[in-house]
Formats: structure tokens, sequence, C-alpha cells
């Protein structure tokens, strides 16, 4: 076995030290740490040199240089494979990549069952206004019970945009536990596979008229960009509440400021934002109704371990020739193979 034939780099920190134990564990791979402020000159050679980019999911806390679009590919010759850490994948252009033949994957279902539950612990939060009686202790020493009274959310509706990995096990929880009604709006699937994860399929609108809960938990993509807009909180109940845990720019912050100060929704729980974390003045955080956490629901010891176990799993997968179970580019395949070959000899499977 060659030794180091095989390079990988990242920038600035991994999911979980596991990665790094199990990637050393191979000497035919040689793994680089960079910083968002490694000098030209020490970045170069290692973004030239790799086949392998093991990139974080949250697009603030990596410098705009290392983000994959157009000049990274440029200068990384030899990339052949773009790895989230997470689920998600903001600092990747994926048309880019695919142009490049560049193959890209994500870590998805890896930090479901925390996701899930800091969706749900939300909604409890929210309901029961638990965070509002909180602040309210805080501030006042005679408060009034009786202006803090909240609902239950058992046998309530929850309409989940995107019933993936996260948007499933959420049906879980909510239909397991507190016998709710699941609605799920998600174009990618039929009603068949929707009914087989716990929900009934609808179109977008009809969910947000009919949801106690609307709970977003789809990745960021071209196409929903914007996609709760103030048309969309127009169409909610006055008592429903807004959730969160997918991605920032998915809903429209000034469009849900509009939405709270007006009372025609209850309260929102917003765990991503346009700039991560937000200013402490965010308008957002001026409401007593909002929830706010900054990008923490898959932060889990829990999830980080597993979500470094199986970037580096399928990390090696795929530098043996194997294909990724995760391809977030599937069309890409014939020209990555190729590219794969030149690099190593032989066609991945």
């Amino acid at each position: 076995m060659s030794v180091n034939n095989k390079r990988v780099f990242y920038v600035k920190y991994l999911a979980h030290p596991i990665y790094t134990e199990i990637l050393q564990a191979r000497p035919d791979v040689r793994l680089d740490r960079l910083e968002n402020e490694s000098p030209d000159e020490v970045a170069a050679p290692i973004v030239a040199a790799a086949h392998a980019y093991q990139i974080g999911a949250a697009r603030d806390e990596l410098a705009s240089h290392f983000h994959v679009d157009r000049d990274l590919l440029r200068r990384a010759p030899n990339l052949l494979i773009v790895s989230s850490n997470g689920a998600g994948f903001d600092p990747v252009d994926v048309d880019a990549c695919t142009a490049a033949g560049v193959v890209v994957v994500n870590q998805s279902g890896g930090n479901a069952h925390s996701v899930a539950e800091h969706a749900l612990g939300m909604m409890l939060t929210l309901s029961k206004r638990i965070i509002e009686a909180d602040r309210a202790l805080r501030r006042d020493p005679n408060v009034n019970r009786n202006a803090l009274i909240g609902t239950e959310v058992q046998g309530k509706i929850v309409g989940i945009i995107g019933i993936g990995n996260v948007g499933r096990r959420i049906a879980e929880l909510c239909k397991g536990l507190l016998g709710m009604k699941v609605l799920a709006y998600d174009p990618y699937l039929s009603a068949a596979e929707i009914s087989a994860r716990g929900g009934e399929k609808v179109e977008l609108d009809d969910l947000l008229r009919r949801s106690d809960y609307v709970s977003i938990s789809c990745p960021l993509t071209k196409d929903n960009r914007g996609m709760i807009g103030a048309r969309e909180f127009s169409l909610m109940q006055p008592h429903a509440y807004f959730v969160t845990t997918a991605r920032g720019f998915i809903h429209d912050e000034a469009a849900l400021f509009d939405a709270l100060r007006d009372k025609k929704i209850a309260g929102a729980g917003l765990d991503v934002w346009a700039k991560e974390p937000p200013p402490a003045d965010h308008p957002l955080l001026q409401f007593d109704n909002v929830l706010a956490s900054p990008h923490t629901a898959g932060v889990t010891k829990e999830a980080r371990a597993n979500m470094g176990r199986i970037a580096a799993e399928q990390m090696l997968d795929a530098l043996d020739g194997k294909r990724p179970p995760r391809i977030i580019n599937p069309e890409v395949w014939p020209d990555y193979a190729k590219r794969f070959e030149r690099a190593f000899g032989f066609a991945p499977k």
C-alpha cells in the first residue's frame, strides 16, 4: 500500500476527533489541517495536491476563500471529493463541482435524532410559554401566571417541510409521543413514501393553513431559498408556531419579524439565521415569544461523534473506489469516475 498517496484536507475543525483517528489509521491517506488564516504559501500547495476536502457545513465559520466555488476548484485541480461535515452544504457550489467532475457528499442522518429533539423541544417550550415565563420571572417580581396560559401539543397538527432523515424523526416523535397528526410537504417524495414516514402528503399552502406548528427540516437549495416569506406567513393561523432547524435563507427574516409584530403567528423557534450567530441586537431577538439558538440543534456529543465517524467511513470508501451512499450530485458520476481512474489507476465501482 502506497504511503500518503491520497490527500485529504480540512479547514479549522472537524465534527469529532474520531475522524482523524480513522483516517490516520490508513497509511495511504494523508490528512492536512489548515486554518482560516493560513498564509497562501502554506495553503496553496495543500489545496493544489488534495484529492478530497472535508469541509465545514456552517458557511460563516469558514473563510470565504475556502468555500468551494469556481475559484477554489481552479486552485484544486486534483480535487475529486467534497465532503460536508454535516447534512447541509452551504459553503459548496454544487453546480460548479458538477461541472468540474467533483462529487459532493454530506452526512445526512448522522445528527437526525439531535435535530429532531431540538425541534420538538422548541415546540414544547413555545407552547407552554416556558421561555416567556422565564423572562417574565427575571424582570417582574409580581408575575401574573394567568397572563402566561399555554397550550398542549397533544393531538395538534404539525406540518413538516422536508420529511427526510430529520423530518421523519420529528414525525415519529410527534406522532408516537404526543398523538399529533403529521402533514408533510416534500416535492421529492410520493404520497406513499410520506405515508410510510408517518405523514400525509400535502401542498405547501395547505400545510401552512392547517398546521398548529410548522417545522422546517430541509437543506438549503437554489430552489427553496426564500420559500417562506410574507405570503406564506400570512397563510398560517394566529395561534400557530414557526420552528426551523434547517438553514437560514429558507425563511425571510424580515417577513417573520412583520408576522410576529402584527401577531399573525403566535411565536417562533429559530436555530438558523442569515448571519450566524445573529448579532445580539437582531430584530427577532426582541420578541419574548421567539426562542433562539445559534445553530446548535445538531450539536450534541452523540451527534458529533456519529457525524465524524460516518464522514470518515464515507471518505475512505470513496477513496477506495466505492460509490458513496450520500451523493448530492449523482449526475456527476461518469465524469468523476474518469477523473478518479486517472488519479489512482483504477475505476471506482
